[in-house]
């Protein structure tokens, strides 16, 4: 009795698929809204691709809205079928020939732009590096002594000149002096007693060596070096006037205050990075803290 009544069931399932069959043989069926000839006998409909059987047909208008979700705006852009992959022929009407016109430079204007974007941008950057040059030269030679020099100079060498000081700085700022001090002085301090006194910590062992984080592994880093560099001449000046005010010469005053800028800080840089590796190399991990019985 369970083996007839299964029987049955298998019977009439294959009953509804061959109905099913015959249905979809008799009508196009749509794979976008399932909708057929029966519920839609004035709609256009298209084979589009080599997919067969319930795949192969589709109304016009379904395929245009799904075309559309598929390009987003952007009407030259290709669209395949995500069953057999055949790229979709599409056409358009004719254009006018104003209208021809109109696309054809509005496709020129769309290629070009980011050239021109990029142009832009670079010479704006170039125009600035030229103006941060020529304010660096007045402020560090002297206003009207900066002029004079400017005036009488080259305009060629001017213009290839004033936007390599800018460069140059942040070039020079790049170069990490104080890591390499630092790296002999880890090594060689204690044959140098002298350091310790002076360092306190740079002699004495540690019990691991700590990963050092690389100096340009983040943005912050990036634009303390840009910023640092860009403000340099202002800081000589100002250092050079307060520590080397006997010098007469601009120009050797803010030598001379640069060169004691970079001393004074580079000292207390690695002192400061000595102190921080020193940290972490005797840090320690504690015990996980286990509940207090009642």
């Amino acid at each position: 009795m369970v083996m007839s009544e299964d029987v049955t069931v298998d019977s009439f399932l294959v009953f509804i698929l061959s109905l099913h069959l015959s249905v979809c043989a008799r009508f196009r069926s749509c794979w976008v809204c399932f909708a057929t000839d029966e519920d839609d006998r004035t709609a256009e409909w298209v084979r589009p691709c080599r997919c067969r059987g319930s795949t192969k047909w589709v109304h016009q208008a379904c395929l245009q809205r799904w075309v559309d979700e598929k390009q987003r705006g952007n009407s030259t852009a290709r669209v395949a079928c995500p069953q057999c992959n055949t790229e979709y022929l599409i056409v358009f009407p004719k254009l006018g020939p104003v209208v021809y016109v109109l696309d054809l430079a509005d496709r020129l204007i769309s290629k070009a732009g980011p050239f021109a974007a990029a142009g832009i941008m670079v010479g704006s950057i170039y125009w600035t590096a030229v103006t941060y040059g020529a304010v660096t030269v007045m402020q560090v030679v002297g206003h009207k002594e900066g002029l004079d020099v400017m005036e009488r100079a080259d305009p060629l060498f001017l213009l290839i000149g004033l936007p390599t000081i800018p460069v140059m700085l942040i070039l020079g700022k790049m170069i990490r002096w104080e890591d390499y001090v630092l790296r002999l002085w880890r090594k060689y301090s204690n044959k140098l007693q002298i350091l310790s006194s002076i360092f306190p910590g740079i002699g004495c062992p540690v019990p691991r060596i700590p990963a050092e984080p690389s100096p340009l592994a983040d943005h912050v880093s990036a634009t303390r070096i840009l910023c640092g560099a860009l403000v340099f001449p202002t800081i000589a000046t100002i250092v050079g006037k307060l520590m080397f005010s006997s010098v007469n010469s601009n120009l050797q005053r803010t030598i001379l205050g640069g060169i004691a800028f970079v001393a004074i800080k580079g000292a207390f840089k690695v002192y400061f990075k000595q102190q921080q590796y020193l940290r972490q190399a005797h840090r320690k991990i504690l015990n996980f803290p286990e509940p207090e019985e009642a």
